[in-house]
């Protein structure tokens, strides 16, 4: 027997002679069924069954219970033919089916029938021999009733059954699949996945539903590789990695995990659709992994956790070496396999600028790598390395050489989607300059922001992370009069920082249904532990605010809300910015916990005139009657309020198409009053009353 391509390496020739004994005992089961066939020249054959076909099966033996003598001259072959391996192997030869058999720990029964049902995806001649041997032109794949025949194991035997159920390494490795589930047991049609067939003939093509999850870990050697890999080492056959952001969980098991052997297959399960089913990719990847003979890298583990345990275990529970991780603790009941736990480490600031100086390329200086590596970015070294090349297609497309802005944009790039869907993302525009605030408060920002950026220094390398059982986040409460500046703060230290401002929409936040928002919650706080941003909560007092008395039920959850909210924020990871009209209206057990509290004062008469001259620039077209210093000493305002007049008389003289006059700014600014509920009285607006009176 030769197979339909040449034969041209000896794993395939020794293939193709297993099969030639496949073949020979296709020729005793067709010389059998000619032997017992009452009418050979019926040119129906196959199509119906005649009444003396019905009549022989009556009348023949039994369906045999035990397996079938093996024939002497088939086992000596075969003795002959693995030696024949034994030996290529031992000159350094990889005989696939060979490495197959050991990996998925078949015994010789499970060899013969997966070449049974291997027959046809080699030599397409199968096909019509099992249709003839089916007495069915239309079944062109072995039934497990012929599989088990031609192996020489009886239809009824219970060990060739148990061979071929689910919990048998064929269908549970992934290697056959049994078709047509709702025909009784035996005449159910056996087939070998593509992927096992093309490994078998040397094609390693990985599979599509693999490939469609799988990534490329970094290739940089962390040093946290060193825990995982000894306890592989030692034994175990499952690792789960618990992973924190900024840290390196699919580069440091890896790197362990390539130590031991070929490279890891490493899927991201964060690619799987809503829903696409879990069983099949866990039994692809495994089975992908086993036929390279190498581990396999699998998580984020919450992906699997949502769809219950039995998910997890599908892939907690693999026949090869497999480390898993995910954000959350390891729940023992997910697999009867005893998990080994490792906690990822956060890279060193050294080995963090390294990794950014190999993902650079050259394309910047120490100094610029230094100064990126310097940012409070928590990327893994493979979103370093996307961060990277975004940055750099940002500079060719504006013509440029790549600098530190174009690189904080591509890692920014990096965030995930999932916080976008529950707050306004706001690219910061504004910087130090921009802010008109009384010095002490731009201080105390300036040290908001050196805390942000310099936390991992102080917490890690300094080690005082370890006296404070508080999370590495930094939060702050900005309170004072709508207008003073609060939120433009906030995007200036987010802009310093190279980082996105996510401002929180309380409206998806807050349900009336007791227990709901603080769900939301937990899902804002999980999003933002994924992401390098700042989270703004404007207008905090309406979910921070002060527990009270408990007079009802609606009392106890309110302040159940509050202390969930209390909980939540002292293990955030990230940073949180909270903004209040009124600091007394926050709850003071949120007070004792924030690292800072910055008061936004009402701005006086110097703050105003500055405000007066940022919202009228010089682009604007002015008349020569505006008096900024009558406007700052007469007009109590906060910046806010200062923009809202210079727009609308903007847009006023917009409409008469002449330049912005004194009379606008007036007029504006009464109607700004009106809003805010003042009266417009003669000893503030002086001689421009007349103008307010008209209106």
């Amino acid at each position: 027997m030769t197979l339909a391509s040449p034969v041209t390496d000896a794993s395939v020739r020794h293939l193709a002679a297993r099969l030639e004994l496949v073949e020979a005992r296709i020729r005793v089961a067709v010389a059998r069924r000619r032997a017992t066939d009452p009418d050979p020249d019926d040119r129906f054959r196959g199509l119906y069954v005649s009444d003396a076909q019905v009549d022989e099966m009556l009348a023949g033996a039994p369906v045999p219970l035990l397996p079938a003598a093996p024939d002497a001259e088939a086992t000596a072959r075969l003795q002959a033919l693995e030696a024949g391996a034994d030996a290529a192997e031992a000159a350094g030869v990889d005989v696939r089916l060979r490495r197959l058999i050991r990996s998925f720990a078949l015994e010789q029964l499970d060899v013969e029938l997966l070449l049974v049902a291997l027959a046809p995806d080699l030599d397409p001649r199968f096909e019509r021999l099992y249709g003839y041997l089916h007495d069915d032109v239309s079944r062109r794949r072995a039934s497990i009733g012929l599989a088990l025949e031609l192996v020489g194991a009886g239809g009824a035997s219970g060990a060739g059954r148990a061979r071929l159920g689910p919990s048998g390494p064929l269908i549970a490795g992934g290697l056959l699949i049994v078709e047509d589930v709702d025909r009784p047991f035996l005449t159910r049609a056996l087939r070998v996945p593509d992927r096992v067939a093309g490994h078998l003939v040397g094609d390693d093509t990985t599979d599509p539903l693999v490939a469609a999850l799988e990534v490329t870990p970094s290739g940089r050697d962390l040093a946290g590789a060193g825990p995982l890999e000894r306890g592989l080492r030692a034994g175990a056959r499952l690792a789960y990695v618990r992973e924190r952001i900024g840290t390196a969980p699919l580069t440091v098991a890896a790197r362990a995990l390539a130590r031991l052997g070929p490279p890891p297959v490493v899927v991201d399960l964060g690619r799987l659709g809503p829903h696409e089913e879990i069983g099949e990719a866990a039994t692809a990847a495994i089975r992908e992994a086993r036929l390279r003979g190498a581990g396999l890298l699998a998580g984020p583990v919450e992906v699997l956790a949502e769809r219950g345990a039995a998910a997890v275990r599908a892939f907690a529970e693999a026949g090869c070496v497999t480390v898993l991780h995910g954000a959350r603790g390891w729940d023992p009941a997910w697999s009867r396999t005893v998990a080994f736990l490792v906690e990822a480490e956060l890279p060193t600031a050294t080995e963090r600028r390294d990794v950014w100086l190999a993902a650079l390329d050259g394309s910047a200086s120490d100094e610029m790598a230094a100064a990126i590596a310097a940012l409070p970015y928590r990327l893994a070294p493979e979103q370093v390395e996307r961060a990277a090349e975004a940055g750099r297609l940002t500079a060719a497309a504006s013509g440029r050489a790549l600098g530190v802005g174009d690189v904080a944009a591509g890692a920014r790039s990096q965030n995930a989607a999932g916080l976008d869907r529950l707050a306004r993302r706001i690219e910061p525009r504004v910087g130090w300059a921009d802010l008109v605030l009384p010095a002490p408060v731009v201080e105390q920002l300036g040290e908001l922001t050196a805390r942000a950026r310099h936390r991992d220094r102080v917490l890690d390398d300094w080690g005082l992370a370890r006296t404070s059982l508080k999370g590495r986040g930094v939060t702050a409460l900005f309170a004072g009069d709508s207008g003073t500046g609060k939120t433009m703060s906030a995007e200036v230290i987010a802009r310093s920082l190279g980082l996105d401002l996510y401002v929180i929409d309380l409206s998806t936040i807050v349900d009336k249904y007791i227990g709901e928002t603080e769900k939301n919650l937990d899902r804002v706080f999980n999003e933002a532990d994924r992401v390098n941003g700042v989270l703004l909560f404007d207008e905090a007092d309406a979910i921070f605010g002060k527990r009270s008395e408990v007079k009802d039920a609606r009392d106890r959850y309110a302040n159940v809300e509050v202390a969930y909210l209390l909980q939540r924020m002292e293990v955030f990871d990230g940073m949180a910015i909270l903004t209040t009209n009124l600091r007394a209206n926050v709850d003071e057990a949120f007070l004792r916990r924030l690292d800072a509290i910055v008061e936004f004062p009402v701005p006086d008469v110097e703050d105003r005139r500055r405000l007066w001259e940022r919202n009228l620039p010089g682009a604007l077209p002015m008349a020569d009657d505006i008096d900024l210093d009558f406007l700052a000493r007469r007009f109590t305002l906060s910046g806010g309020n200062i923009r809202n007049v210079a727009v609308g008389a903007a847009f006023r003289a917009a409409e008469g198409e002449r330049r912005v006059a004194m009379a606008d700014l007036v007029r504006e600014t009464a109607r700004e009053y009106r809003k805010l509920g003042r009266l417009c009285v003669e000893a503030e607006f002086g001689s421009w009353f007349s103008v307010v009176a008209s209106t």
